[in-house]
């Protein structure tokens, strides 16, 4: 057996021992739980998102849609709307 330390936020810790506690499990028993993922899958078991919620893949996805439509704003084959009744209007139509 070894010892593994780290240093955290003791918010953080807080929070999360409270929320383990609600699961069933400990802290310990959550860390060896991860250890035991990451051996098996060969990868962190989890997705990692940014602070606003996308994992990486979906952040990209997101930005080239947006390069996208910026391109198709300035060649004409997109349309830029003022309000929400003015799009409705043209689908409308």
């Amino acid at each position: 057996m070894t010892t593994i330390n780290i240093r955290t936020d003791e918010k953080l810790k807080k929070k999360a021992q409270k929320t383990l506690k609600e699961m069933g499990l400990d802290m310990s028993g959550a860390i060896k739980l991860f250890l035991q993922q990451v051996v098996i899958t060969k990868t962190i078991p989890f997705p990692i998102k940014t602070a606003n919620g996308f994992t990486y893949e979906e952040g990209a996805k997101l930005l080239a849609e947006k390069k996208k439509l910026v391109a198709d704003i300035k060649s004409g084959k997109a349309k830029l709307y003022s309000s929400a009744e003015e799009l409705t209007s043209d689908l409308l139509k």
